[in-house]
């Protein structure tokens, strides 16, 4: 007996009405009439437009913001009755009200910031759609009444704001997954072990359906599944054959539970209550619990240097973190990240994988250790760290050129376009490079071998031209001894050391700035589930 148009009048919504899941949305704290009578009306048109599955503590989320506004207007004297009486003041009153709870440890920063994000939004909203006319329910509300973008508090800034766990972790963690399914069956391990394998939120593996597995035209597995934030369904993942068996082995078990149902309205992992057709998923809160309970429940998760990693971090969310880190370290171009993670936005996928100033910091100064000039000798011999200055000179006193970075002042200026010396590196004085170009210098070297052996057998080549194009056999000596310094540098370290310049070599040519069109070295993926390969 719902209906929407008798729901939206009362205080407290029954958002099955409204098509959404089950929860009400109430406006009884908010004792203004006319903000009541407000919010109403931006919930109602709002509700349609909004996608996913946690429109509902959006909503929530928002109506609680308007709450504490109401608070700060019912100390007025009119209890802020009066739209038309309110201004600047009452919003001032209200940043005050919430940096004063902030610092008496009642209001978090995080939540005072999305107070004021929800207010400026909603208040928008309510401008947009005329209620604020003579005719509606915030008429003569003031113009300044409203939260303005320098009104919104910043977030701290973290230096490594990237969630994905170390691959350490993962290791210790997908070796306790049979504790998993010892506590709660093997349909909850299936479920965690497709969202690390996959990086697809929770809810779009809790929602798989039967038949979501497939192939494509050359026979490899296709992974077929909804993504209920955005709005795409029947969206394609390419997996590898150890998922598309995880997947099978859960088909054949709920087919066997379930032989009666249709399979095109059965779920790949059903709940197992209250669900005789196998037609409801697996609920998200559900999964999300018992995944807490295995996490606090395993041994201690080590570092690997000793220290505990926090369990409060091990979350549902953090395997798809991890997911995007893996890929962007094995060299994966970022647009083809963005397709992997299903992202419209390369901004949005942009703060899945992350190396931030510290680590790429760390990284430059286990490579100045092993720096050469064009005669292969060490540059720094008793480098630890760079100071603050040279890292600075780095950024503006250098450009990237072809095997390393260029310090010629005017070719600095045009930002490398424009080298005086026809961009003969491996002859200038101003050239440097180090061990995360060896891969292109020995590209490189490959290349003129080949160019010299093409040019010697053409014919119908003048003598002039030949000779201008020929490698010379120099530049072929001096690129040769390099390689073989650098190797040779690298072949005296400990495997430690060794190890510790593998991965600064992986971080700084992941966030080189240019593109030199030399072949790309892709990076191993780390192994997460023990015997499977990444």
């Amino acid at each position: 007996m719902l209906d929407p148009e008798t729901e939206k009048t009362k205080d407290v919504w029954d958002l099955v009405a409204f098509g959404r899941p089950g929860g009400t949305l109430p406006f009884t704290s908010i004792s203004q009439g006319w903000l009541r009578e407000a919010a109403k009306r931006w919930a109602v048109e709002e509700l349609p437009r909004r996608r996913g599955r946690g429109v509902s503590g959006n909503l929530r989320s928002c109506v609680h913001s308007l709450a504490r506004l109401s608070e700060t207007l019912r100390l007025r004297q009119d209890g802020g009755q009066v739209p038309g009486a309110l201004g600047r003041a009452d919003i001032e009153a209200l940043l005050n009200r919430l940096a004063y709870q902030q610092n008496a440890g009642t209001l978090t920063h995080p939540s005072r910031v999305m107070t004021c994000r929800h207010l400026k939004l909603v208040l928008s909203r309510i401008r947009a759609m005329g209620l604020t006319r003579p005719s509606g329910p915030a008429a003569g509300l003031p113009d300044d009444f409203t939260v303005s973008t320098s009104d919104i508090p910043y977030l701290p800034g973290d230096a490594e704001p990237s969630r994905d766990l170390p691959p350490g972790i993962m290791r210790q963690l997908c070796g306790q997954l049979p504790a998993l399914e010892r506590q709660h069956g093997v349909n909850i391990r299936t479920i965690i072990e497709l969202v690390i394998d996959t990086g697809r939120r929770p809810d779009e593996i809790c929602t798989l359906a039967w038949d979501c597995l497939t192939r494509d035209s050359d026979g490899q597995p296709v992974l077929i599944y909804d993504n209920h934030k955005a709005g795409r369904m029947g969206r394609r993942l390419p997996v590898t054959e150890a998922i598309a068996a995880l997947i099978t082995g859960q088909k054949q078990r709920t087919r066997d539970r379930y032989p009666a149902t249709p399979l095109d309205e059965l779920r790949l992992f059903p709940a197992l209550q209250r669900n005789p057709g196998a037609r409801k998923p697996v609920a998200g809160p559900g999964l999300v619990g018992r995944h807490r309970a295995w996490a606090d429940s395993l041994p201690p998760l080590l570092l690997a240097d000793g220290t505990e990693f926090p369990k409060a971090k091990v979350t549902l969310y953090a395997y798809r973190h991890t997911y995007a880190q893996r890929h962007a370290d094995a060299g994966v171009p970022s647009d083809v990240l963005r397709e992997l993670l299903d992202h419209l936005n390369f901004d949005t996928t942009r703060q899945y994988y992350r190396v931030g100033e510290k680590r790429r910091r760390e990284a430059v100064d286990r490579l100045t250790a092993a720096q050469f000039d064009r005669h292969g000798n060490r540059v720094w011999h008793q480098a630890k760290a760079l100071l603050d200055s040279e890292h600075a000179r780095r950024a503006v006193g250098e450009v990237a050129v072809p095997f390393g970075g260029c310090a010629e002042p005017s070719n600095v200026k045009a930002g490398g376009h424009a080298c005086p010396y026809r961009f003969r590196c491996a002859g200038c004085d101003h050239f440097r490079t180090d061990a995360s170009y060896l891969p292109d210098l020995t590209a490189y070297l490959d290349d003129l071998l080949r160019t010299r052996e093409r040019l010697a057998a053409a014919a119908g080549l003048d003598e002039w031209a030949r000779a201008d194009a020929m490698p010379s056999q120099e530049e072929i000596t001096r690129i040769r001894r390099l390689i073989n310094r650098i190797k040779a540098t690298l072949d005296d370290l400990t495997p430690q050391e060794r190890a510790e310049i593998d991965q600064a070599v992986g971080a700084v040519r992941r966030h080189r700035a240019i593109s030199l069109g030399m072949p790309r070295i892709r990076q191993p993926l780390p192994g997460t589930v023990p015997g499977r390969t990444a």
